[in-house]
């Protein structure tokens, strides 16, 4: 009795000193860094207004500006805002980006101390691949967790610049690893998705934190044959803004929700983006309504003056920039010439107030003017919620569906430990670390490597084969050629990295760099077993040599995959993951680029031009924009699709008869809440192995005078045992999905027959005009 009394007690007074550690750490973690706005312990604050949480969110903001000098609102328009200290408000870094995790690009973030490293999902062209909107949500939802986490612990902001939904329209463009892909519907869908995730459940008009969708708007160079994207105007027709470039941003304001849009450092038809009233007043704010702030990209009001010369003073700089509806500038432009332009009568303080208002609304609505964030909602994250198992599983998860098999000739995958004891692994992306979390990146939480993944399975051979992708020199070539002759298979992991395609790095062709062509046929022809190609990159690569070669059984795509990329990898090629991913982009053959100059911003194909996208473009590709092979096959059959649709006109002018249009109906004119057809499609898995089958639907427009080849109007993401069956619904919204764009801007839905293209099935709808309610 005594002894286990006197356990008791020790057992006791182990967990007081356990609680009273972990609240003294909680408290020094608290106390180590300055207070936050409206702390209740500052009793400067307790009588304002905007420090009231019951008070409606435009009042406070209304009260805040009210007490502010115009020196002091001048210094809160930049990026580095000023701390008042007379209001009990500390300084605040705006620029923190979180494009596949938080990342410590911008000087909002620091990692160390408590946070040595955040999850790294891989790089969002390959996340796009997996077509998975849910799994895009979920990604968000863990980033903002460890944002949050970082925040409450004083080394992170709340306001990130994530994510980039810019269409990737040429393959050599630098950034397009940065991007959801090619395809406007895919991109929209994916801003919306990730935006819902960082962001939060919108309750009470509260952000969990605020996104930020970039770059407004054509912008897709960076710095190609002496052009580069401080210089460079964009020259786009009203048809491809409309039809292509806007759209995943309309989808990012419309349907995420988001808080804030990024203008671009390019001209747009002769006006920097963030001087246009048209892109930033008119549309953002007018027709989307962005419930949120509009930020330029960092030093780009700088840039128009300085570097494009859009005006002859500093003072118009600002002004324009200002009163075309730019809140916040990255970068110090605003805070220097930004009183000068009111003194000289080119701009009104009350200019100024409407910007604050909108950067102070989201700055409220994220509960930064709340006090001590662990009073509030998401205050009880911290350390220990960063780099979680959980976060650490699901970044795995997320390299394997984006994984895409581009070839499997002669069933060489999956590869067996029971016929494959020994396993050459060779290339010069065979072993890495940091390449495989791509740009824009923070610091991982740890790496596996492609090299260990396999390791992990069976017996390896190592040899690079190249020191770099640079691959300059073939002198290690002897070695490689031996290992494959020595192992059972041989897997290549070959590509890019960011000394080849990066931010301001456009890539001149779409070949393999430097000797890895020649690495890979001549370690093919001594491989005694099957060899694997695997592809390391963002952009798309010209690998025809290996598509056509005997000796490469599979090719397969990972992008840059992120901190378990090697896992995924290794799973893959063992088939304990049966691949699901899906190409976002088209892969086009070398001589693409030789035709096509960067600076052409059209979408549609002209004389002696073969045009862009899986969309438009009808010429030869090395693999299409959606392909993707699964170790299982499957069959689709329709249940349910309609046959006939009419759409309810609410205008005689609804109908038009143009050069481009022989009928059809303007959008606005018709009645779009009753357009929704619901697709019901029966999908199969007829192979052997459980799989994840991803349903594409495709709509192309009557024949005759339109130029998309087809468009994609919906996906589905459906996991299928061997031999079973699911159905599966995809909506298809016919002013949404059934519509194009004329040459002057205008959506509109053409009459006739329109084909669905659902997986391997064709199925054609005919859509008519009803003008039956405005005759009677």
């Amino acid at each position: 009795m005594a002894s286990g009394y006197n356990n008791k007690l020790s057992l006791l007074a182990l967990v007081l000193c356990v609680s009273a550690l972990l609240l003294c750490s909680t408290f020094n973690l608290v106390h180590a860094r300055p207070p936050f706005a409206c702390d209740p312990r500052n009793p400067l604050t307790r009588g304002f207004k905007f420090c009231r949480t019951r008070v409606p969110v435009h009042m406070r903001v209304q009260d805040l500006i009210g007490r502010l000098t115009l020196q002091e609102k001048i210094r809160l328009l930049v990026n580095n805002a000023i701390a008042v200290p007379r209001l009990g408000i500390q300084g605040y870094e705006w620029w923190s980006e979180a494009l596949h995790g938080v990342s410590n690009v911008g000087p909002g973030t620091k990692f160390g101390g408590a946070f040595p490293g955040a999850t790294s999902f891989p790089q969002v062209i390959t996340t796009a691949a997996s077509f998975n909107q849910s799994l895009w949500q979920e990604i968000g939802q863990v980033v903002s967790d460890e944002a949050r986490a970082m925040y409450n612990g004083g080394q992170a902001g709340l306001t990130y610049w994530s994510p980039n939904v810019n269409i990737f329209r040429d393959p050599r463009w630098g950034r397009g690893q940065e991007t959801p892909g090619e395809d406007p519907v895919l991109a929209a869908k994916y801003a919306a998705s990730y935006v819902k995730g960082l962001q939060g459940d919108g309750a009470g008009n509260r952000l969990k934190v605020a996104a930020c969708c970039k770059h407004y708007t054509a912008y897709d160079l960076d710095n190609w044959n002496g052009v580069d994207r401080f210089h460079f105007n964009a020259r786009v027709s009203k048809q491809d803004l409309a039809d292509t470039y806007d759209v995943p941003f309309r989808g990012c304001v419309l349907e995420g929700k988001v808080a804030s849009v990024m203008c671009s450092y390019n001209q747009v038809n002769g006006k920097p983006t963030c001087a246009d009233p048209d892109l930033l007043k008119n549309t953002i704010r007018g027709q989307w309504k962005l419930n949120g702030y509009i930020v330029s990209d960092c030093d780009s009001v700088g840039v128009l003056y300085d570097e494009q010369h859009y005006t002859k003073t500093p003072e118009e700089a600002a002004a324009d920039a200002i009163k075309a509806g730019l809140d916040l500038d990255c970068g110090p432009f605003l805070a220097i010439h930004t009183e000068g332009a009111i003194k000289s009568g080119l701009l009104q303080e009350i200019d100024v107030n409407y910007a604050l208002a909108n950067t102070l609304t989201v700055q409220m609505r994220l509960g930064m003017f709340d006090g001590e964030p662990s009073a509030q909602q998401y205050g009880n994250l911290g350390p220990r919620d960063v780099c979680t198992p959980a976060h650490q599983q699901l970044a795995l998860e997320a390299a394997r569906q984006g994984i895409v098999l581009l070839q499997n000739n002669r069933h060489s995958l999956p590869l067996s430990t029971v016929r494959h004891h020994t396993i050459a692994v060779i290339g010069p992306n065979s072993d890495v670390t940091v390449t495989m979390i791509g740009n824009y990146a923070g610091v991982a939480c740890g790496y596996t490597t492609p090299l260990q993944g396999i390791g992990r399975y069976t017996k390896t051979i190592h040899q690079q084969g190249c020191t770099d992708v640079a691959c300059t020199g073939n002198q290690l070539f002897r070695a490689a050629e031996a290992a494959a002759w020595q192992a059972d298979a041989t897997v290549l992991v070959m590509g890019l990295d960011q000394s080849i395609e990066a931010e301001f790095r456009d890539r001149t062709g779409l070949l393999l760099p430097g000797h890895q062509q020649e690495l890979v046929s001549r370690v093919a022809q001594a491989s005694r077993g099957p060899t694997i190609l695997v592809l390391m990159s963002g952009g798309p690569i010209d690998v025809s040599f290996a598509k056509n070669d005997p000796k490469i059984g599979a090719i397969i795509w990972v992008g840059y995959p992120g901190q378990a990329g090697g896992t995924a990898i290794a799973d893959v090629l063992f088939g304990t993951t049966n691949p699901g991913g899906k190409l976002p982009m088209t892969w086009y053959p070398q001589d693409y680029v030789s035709k096509v100059p960067m600076t052409n911003m059209a979408m549609r194909p002209a004389r002696g031009y073969p045009g862009r996208t899986y969309r438009f473009y009808k010429g030869p590709v090395v693999f299409p924009f959606g392909l993707g092979l699964s170790y299982t096959t499957f069959a689709h059959s329709l249940a349910q699709v309609p046959t006939l649709v009419s759409v309810r006109l609410t205008s005689l002018s609804a109908t038009t008869n143009s050069t481009m249009l022989s009928s059809a109906v303007r959008v606005s004119h018709t009645n779009c809440n009753s357009l929704s057809l619901p697709v019901h499609v029966d999908v199969k898995n007829t192979g052997a192995r459980d799989g994840t089958h991803t349903l594409l639907v495709f709509s192309s427009p009557p024949l005759g005078k339109w130029a998309a080849n087809k468009q994609l109007v919906g996906f589905h993401k459906v996991h299928i045992l061997a031999g079973s069956q699911k159905r599966v619904k995809v909506d298809v919204h016919v002013c949404k999905h059934l519509s194009v764009v004329d040459q002057f801007g205008i959506r509109r839905i053409p009459i006739g027959e329109h084909k669905l293209q659902i997986g391997d099935l064709e199925h054609h709808i005919s859509i008519e005009a009803n003008l039956g309610d405005i005759i009677s």
